[in-house]
């Protein structure tokens, strides 16, 4: 899968801390961001709005959500997302089964030249390219 455009992410819960079933993540989307392209994975994701806006694909289907809105990604249904705004998007992130913080804290933690914690080596679920990133178009 190609790499995720750079957000700031802050591990609010981790699989480890709910004995796997559900992690939570603060995530910050810059401005002008393509967002990762249209994939699927394992897992369901659930995204609350915080602040900004972002603009979801589940499937066919684009729809753009702000501040107090919910989008909701069911495990191996192909989606994306995208910040063609001018400002940052803020938005909570809750995984059903856990995991995929731990990529998001391997990442983090390579950015700022450290290692990652112990409970983030354990295995990643595996997300799966199936199409391009949400156009400027779009």
């Amino acid at each position: 899968m190609a790499p995720v455009p750079k957000v700031r992410t802050d591990i609010l819960l981790h699989g480890e801390q709910s004995a796997g079933h559900v992690s939570m993540m603060e995530m910050v989307v810059p401005a002008r961001s393509t967002g990762p392209p249209l994939h699927t994975h394992d897992f369901d994701e659930a995204f609350y709005m915080l602040e900004g806006e972002l603009i979801f694909q589940v499937e066919d289907g684009l729809c753009t959500k702000r501040a107090g809105e919910f989008s909701f990604a069911p495990r191996n249904v192909a989606h994306a997302l995208a910040n063609h705004s001018d400002e940052d998007a803020r938005y909570l992130l809750v995984c059903t089964p856990a995991g995929i913080e731990r990529q998001f804290a391997r990442m983090t933690a390579a950015s700022q030249g450290l290692e990652p914690p112990e409970w983030a080596l354990q295995p990643i679920p595996e997300v799966i390219e199936v199409g391009p990133q949400i156009s400027q178009s779009g």
